[in-house]
């Protein structure tokens, strides 16, 4: 049995407890830290972008702390979540490798690619796993489309077009979200999940071309993307927290192969379904879990020894903000940049 913590108990910490909840027999929620003491004392029914509030939380068997260094020097721990803004990121995933501890970190996994390379370097020096939170990496409809395309089951790819809006995100903890020094605007904490997926589908593409419109963050709020590759593949991602509150949030993609187009809209039912050149549209069977369930899961079977294949390493997690702040460099200048 895994002895699990969580620091920081907002919208995404509340996220990781269910799912590690849903582990039971795998892992225990043994503590769980936020600076905040009301956090704990009514934790529960905070919103986001991907949902309502989540229900409320039973914090009866779990040691209650505001400070993680004491949480992390008391308690015995295997895993611990780090849910807290971007820009405290490094500080506290170096902090708990430090001491030992497996870290599943949210993403981005820090602001820049050199705090990147220091968290990096800390779960080397400290033989422990290192796990950033990629979810689109695990969503069951990107996951079919991705499988599609290694399996060559539908031809060639030609285009793949991704789309990540979202209402304006009011609600963070101190409005860190929308000062860009503390999150990097909506290009790093938001459009940085289809960037993630173009690598994890294509590579690194060798440049990109992008256009920018700076909102509430003073950062790149609005982007789009095209994603250079060698060949004739058309790449792009657009993504923004710009929209209104009454339109909430969409993610989607449409990709073209030889033989098939395959589409995916989260705010659709089927969300996603294949129109072949020859035959009739349908709706692929993918599991209706949570993908937040599903690579949490990975993770603690990964720290418990399971040999399970590699969908992400903390290097493309680095190398994925890299691929964002170059997308941001391009809009500020208006030009192609190589990567």
């Amino acid at each position: 049995m895994l002895r699990v913590g969580i620091i920081g108990l907002g919208f995404i910490g509340q996220v990781h407890y269910h799912a590690y909840e849903a582990l039971k027999g795998e892992v225990k929620i043994a503590a769980v830290c936020d600076i905040e003491r009301s956090r704990l004392e009514q934790a529960g029914g905070i919103s986001g972008n991907i949902g309502g509030a989540q229900q409320k939380l039973n914090l009866d068997a779990v040691a209650l702390y505001t400070d993680a260094a004491k949480m992390l020097a008391e308690q015995k721990l295997d895993i611990v979540s780090i849910c807290l803004p971007t820009y405290l990121h490094a500080k506290y995933a170096i902090m708990a490798l430090q001491a030992g501890v497996n870290v599943f970190c949210e993403k981005p996994m820090a602001i820049d690619p050199a705090e990147c390379d220091t968290i990096i370097a800390a779960a080397e020096a400290s033989g422990r796993e290192l796990q950033v939170g990629h979810v689109i990496r695990f969503w069951p409809e990107f996951v079919w489309a991705r499988q599609a395309m290694l399996e060559g089951a539908y031809g060639k790819l030609l285009a793949a077009h991704f789309q990540r809006l979202s209402q304006t995100p009011t609600w963070s903890w101190q409005n860190w979200l929308l000062d860009g020094d503390k999150s990097g605007g909506a290009a790093l904490d938001l459009h940085i999940h289809d960037a993630d997926f173009v690598q994890y589908l294509l590579g690194m593409p060798r440049a990109v071309y992008s256009c920018a419109y700076c909102g509430p963050s003073k950062e790149a709020d609005h982007i789009a993307t095209q994603y250079l590759y060698d060949g004739d593949v058309v790449v792009t991602g657009v993504g923004g927290w710009m929209m209104t509150s009454a339109f909430g949030f969409r993610q989607a993609f449409d990709m073209a192969f030889e033989d098939a187009s395959v589409v995916y809209d989260a705010t659709r039912t089927p969300s996603l379904q294949v129109f072949p050149r020859t035959g009739d549209p349908f709706a692929p069977e993918v599991t209706a879990d949570s993908a937040y369930n599903i690579e949490i899961a990975y993770f603690v079977r990964k720290v418990a020894g399971q040999k399970l294949p590699e969908i992400i390493t903390p290097f493309e997690s680095r190398e994925s903000v890299r691929l964002v702040l170059a997308e941001k460099k391009s809009a500020q200048t208006k030009r192609v940049v190589a990567l």
